[in-house]
């Protein structure tokens, strides 16, 4: 950023400022009379954030985008494979980007080819150095070689004629410093660089003090904007640059060398504690990264290009408290955690990704602690004396249209859900049907199912079956799977749904009814789909299933 005042974020797009390209950015950061920064970005991610933190340009570097591959800063990585880097990276911000080009990869061809190929996808400029390909960091070995001047020279005067647009910028590192030829030849190289069409001059230096920056600067005396990329002598104050007539300050590798040291951290805790605890309030929230990387946009463009469909809804049944000894003395077993994040929490978490937003939560033992954001409570102040379906009562306003109904301890794979809003059928249960058997830890699956056709083991076999009847005491024979606690009703269905609720109220049997009864009733009267998964879900009911849970991925 310029000495101005820097403004706020702006969105994507190809111009940084209302009238002005990419192009034209960078060159007005290179050229200002003023002091400019670019800021190191390796990823479309980093690049977001440096653009968030009000700077008004990146430097993509080579060192950073190599080690966030897990390669080394030599030309491990092809020129290929950072141009897709980058351009995820042009895709993410609306900044002008400087891309660290090392020698250009190559000759003269590789670099008119580079060229050409960094402006058709709109990076603003690039930098490249006086060394030989494959490159080494600068910060490595002493003495490395560099190129000759003349071949240099042909290099910048193929980035020049390749480049796309009038405005892309060509800045011309110097080496001779690090590689300890001395004053003069970096002054001699710099001017021959100058005089073959370089926009700018980068000059490097691996001393702990600006030093030899400032005396090249005094001596170079701003024949051409002058860059400079002070990682080793960093506590010189940056008053000084301004007046030496510096152009532009690089802060070349932070960002990644920063995320290094929090990644390491939360990993050992992690490593250490087998849990999140310690680090959950500590790191970026996963709502953070969805707004970073722009969700908000998609799901506006969802709106505008996808044809219109009515909403589906859920509701989900956590009112119980369950018998988790400890963990469930001041919450009910709902908002028990499992990896960072309470149970309920992984639960809406699924729906979500499968589409269902309109989520409503019937809560009632410890309800205070049933809290999560964007989800509708309704309180079944009755929990202890009553069962399942008056809670479902208590949700009634809420099952209009097409609604998912859930248990609140389940947890179940994407695809299970997936399939049930893909199915034509007005009421559909997910079945498991390997679910008869009894779980780990002892416990008997409740409700069992029987049905008009068992699952024949071919996924290919689409034929249809229908529930009969839903119970935990069926005889073994009769046994198809055990009802994972989750269903979908369209809209029809769900007019159906709150029907036999009436029905029930009406002959009394609403306070202690549950789901099992409500559906096998429902069987009677209409056709209820049964759609039969292996595995892939789980009821927490026990501690093993707890940690079975945090397992489930």
């Amino acid at each position: 950023m310029n000495d101005a005042t820097p403004t706020g974020p702006r969105s994507t797009g190809i111009a940084p400022r209302s009238g002005v390209s990419r192009f034209a950015a960078l060159r007005r950061e290179i050229t200002s009379p003023t002091l400019s920064f670019l800021m190191e970005a390796h990823d479309g991610l980093s690049a977001k954030i440096v653009e968030e933190a009000g700077f008004r340009g990146v430097w993509a570097s080579g060192l950073t985008t190599s080690a966030a591959l897990g390669l080394r800063d030599s030309n491990e990585a092809s020129w290929t494979q950072v141009l897709d880097q980058l351009e995820y990276m042009a895709d993410a911000t609306s900044l002008p980007i400087l891309v660290d080009g090392d020698t250009g990869h190559g000759n003269f061809n590789n670099v008119r080819r580079f060229v050409r190929k960094l402006g058709e996808r709109g990076l603003a400029g690039v930098c490249i150095e006086d060394k030989l390909f494959p490159k080494t960091n600068s910060f490595i070995g002493e003495g490395q070689a560099l190129a000759d001047i003349e071949e240099f020279c042909g290099r910048i005067k193929a980035g020049k004629d390749s480049q796309v647009d009038d405005g892309f910028v060509l800045v011309a590192r110097v080496e001779a410093l690090i590689a300890g030829h001395g004053m003069a030849e970096a002054l001699r190289r710099a001017e021959a660089y100058h005089r073959a069409g370089a926009d700018a001059i980068l000059i490097h230096s691996k001393r702990s003090t600006a030093e030899e920056i400032l005396a090249f600067a005094r001596a170079w005396d701003n024949r051409a904007p002058l860059v400079i990329v002070p990682t080793m002598y960093y506590a010189t104050p940056t008053s000084v640059y301004r007046e030496a007539g510096i152009s532009t300050v690089i802060w070349a590798n932070h960002l990644l060398r920063s995320a290094i040291v929090a990644m390491r951290e939360t990993a050992s805790r992690i490593a250490e504690d087998e849990s999140l605890m310690r680090v959950e309030g500590q790191v970026a929230s996963v709502k953070e990264v969805f707004r970073l990387v722009g969700n908000a946009e998609l799901e506006e463009a969802e709106r505008r290009y996808l044809p219109a469909r009515p909403s589906v809804g859920a509701v989900v049944l956590a009112a119980s408290g369950g018998d988790l000894g400890a963990l469930t003395a001041d919450r009910p077993k709902c908002m028990v955690d499992i990896r960072g994040r309470p149970l309920l929490g992984s639960l809406v978490h699924t729906l979500r990704e499968s589409g269902v937003r309109d989520v409503t939560v019937v809560r009632g033992y410890r309800k205070e602690a049933v809290q999560l954001e964007g989800v509708r409570m309704v309180d079944n102040d009755r929990h202890a004396e009553t069962g399942e379906l008056w809670s479902l009562a208590c949700a009634r306003n809420a099952l209009r249209g097409e609604t998912v109904i859930a248990y609140g301890d389940v947890l179940f794979k994407r695809h299970i859900l997936d399939g049930l809003l893909t199915s034509e059928a007005d009421i559909v249960l997910a079945v498991d049907s390997q679910g008869a058997a009894p779980r780990a830890g002892g416990t008997t699956p409740r409700d069992l199912v029987a049905a008009d056709r068992r699952f024949s083991g071919d996924y290919l076999d689409d034929a249809p079956a229908h529930l009969r009847r839903i119970a935990s005491d069926l005889p073994a024979g009769e046994v198809c799977g055990e009802w994972m606690g989750l269903a979908r009703f369209s809209a029809r269905g769900a007019g159906w749904l709150r029907e036999e609720i009436a029905a029930i109220e009406a002959e009394g049997l609403l306070e202690r009814a549950d789901l099992p009864l409500l559906l096998t009733r429902l069987a009677a009267r209409h056709p209820v789909r049964v759609l039969y998964f292996t595995g892939h879900w789980l009821d927490v009911d026990t501690l093993g299933d707890l940690a079975e849970a945090r397992n489930l991925g």
